[in-house]
């Protein structure tokens, strides 16, 4: 499997976000950046905060879990610990939530906004132990990017 061009995507992301930075757009464009740039994923996208829980968003994948709690799996608990989630093997984490039975690695990357949690960029894979810390560091880039630059008006908090 070869290694994302994390630079490249984030230079995509850039455009993507400069063209229309309204969230949906953004978004939208942006899934489908990850899902056609990454090798070895089969879901991309984006939970964003909605009354207090995390609502699915643009994404690019099989059907999606539509709301999850705050705490409540791998993307409800990188917004509880403010932090990346990275699980090797989804089966061995408490409270795993499988929206799809096939996935067996996960990164979740919170995207802060103003001081605040906006959302999460989670992207699975039916690989174990599919997400290096290689990739941490290039979605990280693309997410303080996508806080930066996106346009989150009109979100419910």
């Amino acid at each position: 499997m070869e290694s994302t061009d994390y630079r490249l995507v984030y230079e995509q992301a850039a455009e993507i976000i400069r063209t229309e930075p309204h969230y949906v757009s953004a978004l939208s464009n942006l899934s489908a950046l990850l899902f056609q740039s990454m090798e070895g994923i089969n879901w991309a996208g984006f939970y964003l905060m909605d009354r207090g829980s995390l609502v699915v968003g643009p994404f690019q994948g099989k059907t999606a879990c539509i709301r999850i709690e705050i705490g409540k799996g791998v993307c409800g608990t990188a917004v509880r610990q403010q932090r990346v989630v990275r699980v090797a093997d989804v089966h061995a984490f408490p409270g795993h939530i499988a929206c799809d039975a096939s996935s067996r690695s996960e990164i979740v990357l919170p995207i802060w906004n103003k001081g605040r949690i906006a959302g999460v960029l989670d992207i699975d894979s039916p690989l174990p132990d599919r997400f290096a810390a290689e990739d941490e560091e290039g979605l990280s880039d693309i997410v303080q990017l996508i806080g930066q630059e996106v346009d989150f008006g009109g979100l419910r908090e």
